[in-house]
């Protein structure tokens, strides 16, 4: 298999992924190193492809999927529920950003769609390795949020409110985090 060949079966692969595929299995797919397939990542981030490096593997940024940015607060001991709040309606959290007055935004990228991968990321978390990101803005931050439809966003945002995580806007922040705001008051993507 040549070079663009190899390419374009990853570009394959990722775009029919409904998960994260691991460097390894995409080196096993295409019977070559793992380092062979972060440098044909790179080509192809190079050539604008959006792949996505996750901890659990690599994504292709899809452009039918609905996206909408929540700004939300909670405690540390609410945090498995808004997180699995996410995905039990049909969402996947795909980043976790604070606007910092000083450093600004501050991003990382998540790539939860299950309660398994929930599940998972609070496990890391209680390891006492890392903190959640949260904490650098007393629990004020922002999920990148994908779904299938509008409505399911929708849902989300309606139970984020009626659970009380949704945090509104403050006048020093960025309003162009969002593109477009519709009639009624939502932030869209």
């Amino acid at each position: 298999m040549s070079g663009e060949e190899r390419r374009e079966k990853l570009i394959e692969v990722l775009q029919n992924a409904d998960r994260p595929v691991s460097g390894a299995a995409l080196a096993r797919l295409c019977c070559v190193s793992r380092q062979v397939v972060v440098q044909d990542i790179a080509l192809l981030r190079a050539g604008k492809k959006e792949i996505i490096s996750t901890c659990r593997g690599y994504i292709m940024k899809r452009e039918h999927i609905c996206r909408r940015i929540f700004k939300v607060h909670h405690t540390d001991d609410e945090m498995e529920e808004e997180l699995n709040l996410y995905v039990d309606f049909g969402g996947r959290i795909e980043d976790e950003f604070v606007y910092h007055r000083i450093y600004d935004v501050i991003r990382v990228e998540m790539g939860l769609q299950s309660r398994l991968d929930v599940t998972d990321y609070m496990e890391k978390l209680k390891s006492g390795i890392s903190k959640s990101l949260k904490d650098v803005t007393s629990g004020y931050h922002y999920h990148t949020v994908t779904a299938e439809s509008e409505e399911v966003l929708d849902r989300i945002q309606s139970e984020l409110g009626h659970r009380g995580f949704l945090a509104e806007l403050r006048d020093y922040e960025p309003i162009d985090f969002w593109k477009e705001e519709n009639s009624e008051g939502k932030i869209l993507l």
